[in-house]
C-alpha cells in the first residue's frame, strides 16, 4: 500500500498514525489511517459521516488509543482526500449508495493486510450508519457494533419532504443527479453556521477543533449533498428500516436534541434489536463523540466496556 498524507497538526491523534492509499474494485482511490497502541485488544473501525474525513476523528482515536484499542478510519469516496465524484468537488455524491460498500472491502482488506488485532469492532456515526448497517447484513466480521446517532433516516421538513424526493428522483430519470440539492450550500457547515444553535455539538471547543481542520486545510471539506446521492440515500434508508436486525451486540447513543438523522427511525429499528441497546444522551445534539467532555467521556467509557465484553 501506498502511503497517504495525514494532517496530524489538526488531529490531534496518537503518534505513530500512518494513512494509506487504497484501491476499491471498481477503481476509485480512498484514503485510509491506522493507530495502533502496544497490547491492543481489537481494533475498531470507525465509519465517518457525510462531509467528513480522517483527522476530524483524530481525538477520538487518542480516546480509544488510551482505553487499548487499535483504530482504522476511512475517508468514503467522494469526501476527506478520497477521489471526488463530481466536477465541483464541493458537491457531495455517489452514484450508487452501495458504492460505498466497495470502500468497506477495501477497509478490511487493508485492516487484514496490515495485520490489525483482531477482533473487529464497527463504530459508525451518521451516515457511516447508514453503511455499516448494511455492511453488517452483507456479513462484515466484527464482534460488535456501536453507532452514534445513524442515518436510518433523514430530517426533512414537513412541506419540503415530497418535493425533495420527487426531485431527487427526477433527477436521476433526467440525468442530472450530479446537481447539488436546493436549499445547500458549497461550504461545509463549520463555515457557515455560528456556534449558537448549530447542529453538531453544544461544545464551543470541539466546534472550534473541526472549524481549525477545515480552515488549515479546505480540501478537506465538503459542501451540501447532491440531488442522487439524496435519492440513493433516502431509497437505502427505506430499504435497511425493512431489513431485520442482524444478530449482533450493538450500542446506539442518540441525543435528544438530535436534528439532522431522524429520532423516529433510531427508536423505531432498535426495539426490534433483540440484542440492542438504545442510550438516550439528555441534551446533546448530533455529534456524541464531538460532544461536551462529561457526554464525550460517558460515550467512550461505555463503547470501549461494550466492545471488551464481546473478545
Amino acid at each position: 500500500m501506498e502511503r497517504a498524507p495525514l494532517f496530524e497538526d489538526v488531529a490531534e491523534a496518537p503518534e505513530g498514525g500512518a494513512a494509506y492509499w487504497l484501491t476499491a474494485a471498481d477503481g476509485v482511490r480512498i484514503r485510509v489511517a491506522a493507530w495502533v497502541p502496544q497490547d491492543a485488544k481489537g481494533t475498531i473501525l470507525l465509519f465517518p459521516g457525510r462531509t467528513e474525513y480522517i483527522e476530524k476523528y483524530g481525538r477520538a482515536v487518542a480516546e480509544f488509543h488510551a482505553r487499548g484499542f487499535a483504530t482504522l478510519v476511512v475517508d468514503w469516496r467522494g469526501q476527506g482526500l478520497s477521489d471526488r465524484l463530481t466536477r465541483d468537488r464541493a458537491t457531495g455524491h455517489v452514484h450508487i449508495f452501495r458504492d460505498y460498500q466497495h470502500d468497506v472491502q477495501a477497509l478490511l482488506q487493508a485492516a487484514r493486510d496490515l495485520e490489525l488485532p483482531e477482533p473487529f469492532y464497527l463504530l459508525a456515526h451518521s451516515m457511516g450508519g447508514c453503511i455499516g448497517l448494511r455492511a453488517l447484513q452483507n456479513g462484515l466480521p466484527v464482534k460488535a457494533a456501536a453507532f452514534t446517532g445513524p442515518m436510518w433516516g433523514i430530517v426533512i421538513e414537513p412541506w419540503r419532504k415530497p418535493i425533495a424526493v420527487a426531485l431527487s428522483w427526477l433527477s436521476r430519470k433526467l440525468r442530472f443527479p450530479h446537481v447539488r440539492a436546493p436549499g445547500t450550500g458549497g461550504e461545509t457547515y463549520v463555515k457557515t453556521a455560528p456556534f449558537e444553535d448549530n447542529m453538531l455539538t453544544t461544545d464551543p471547543e470541539m466546534f472550534a477543533y473541526m472549524k481549525r481542520q477545515t480552515d488549515a486545510h479546505p480540501e478537506l471539506a465538503l459542501g451540501g449533498p447532491s440531488l442522487g446521492w439524496l435519492d440513493e440515500a433516502l431509497a437505502e434508508c427505506r430499504a435497511l428500516m425493512a431489513m431485520q436486525a442482524p444478530d449482533l451486540p450493538t450500542l446506539t447513543f442518540l441525543g435528544t436534541n438530535e436534528r439532522i438523522v431522524s429520532k423516529d427511525a433510531i427508536v423505531l429499528y432498535k426495539k426490534g434489536w433483540p440484542r440492542g441497546t438504545l442510550e438516550i444522551i439528555e441534551g446533546a445534539e448530533h455529534e456524541a463523540m464531538m460532544e461536551a467532555p462529561g457526554i464525550r467521556d460517558r460515550v467512550f467509557e461505555m463503547t470501549a466496556a461494550h466492545f471488551a465484553s464481546h473478545r
